[in-house]
């Protein structure tokens, strides 16, 4: 049986104060950083839930599992993929979703900018870095961002809003730390050079969200904190 109403709301207040505390830390506004509710695996009530409390968004691994919910979702709000993408989902991704975070291919970006264009709609899009060097991890290389930034800036049916991540599994907490540090680095230096915004980074989930909103994270990504175990 999936949890009330109540048990979520009690997790998201639980939550905001944790991002709260760092944000107090980090001597920055608690509202300038996002709660996403990752509602992966699990079923339509917990959008509903996301959208009764308030959230402006949800986050979806796969292309097919929010096709197939968002006709089930009486809550309005934004959906966004945080997933890998394949190339040959660009067209259903565009089409389904309000932003795509996962693009780390000039391949890629060609594609969505080219669905995008058919539907008549620019698509928002971060670009994600393998910012921890992990060879589990999906994400374009550091060293190969300012080219993927400059493709994804060609693009007229597309706009980048800044840059995601995803820390390597680890038992030292400082392995986080050091990827979201390289990640607010790298946009930091992007954003000088090409003269572009870059305002989004989205990093941290529930277990290393302090470390990421430390490190300059404007939205948090979590999934087990909120609704349970998948």
């Amino acid at each position: 049986m999936f949890i009330s109403y109540e048990i979520f709301k009690n997790r998201a207040e639980a939550l905001r104060d944790r991002m709260a505390a760092a944000c107090v830390r980090a001597g920055r506004d608690p509202s300038s950083v996002e709660l996403l509710a990752v509602t992966k695996t699990h079923p339509a009530d917990a959008v509903d839930y996301a959208g009764r409390y308030g959230l402006r968004a949800v986050g979806e691994n796969r292309v097919q599992e929010a096709v197939e919910k968002q006709p089930l979702c009486a809550a309005k709000l934004k959906w966004e993929l945080i997933g890998h993408l394949q190339s040959n989902k660009a067209k259903l991704a565009a089409a389904h979703f309000d932003r795509v975070q996962s693009v780390d291919s000039e391949k890629l970006l060609n594609h969505l900018d080219t669905a995008a264009a058919a539907l008549g709609k620019v698509l928002p899009v971060l670009l994600q870095i393998n910012a921890g060097r992990d060879p589990a991890k999906f994400g374009a290389e550091i060293e190969d961002a300012p080219r993927l930034l400059e493709h994804g800036l060609g693009k007229k049916n597309l706009i980048i809003d800044g840059l995601m991540t995803i820390a390597p599994l680890s038992d030292d907490p400082a392995v986080a730390v050091r990827t979201f540090e390289a990640l607010r680095v790298l946009r930091d230096d992007l954003a000088t050079r090409f003269g572009a915004p870059l305002r989004e980074l989205s990093m941290g989930m529930s277990g290393d969200l302090e470390a990421a909103i430390l490190s300059g994270s404007t939205q948090v990504r979590v999934g087990s904190a909120l609704y349970g175990p998948r």
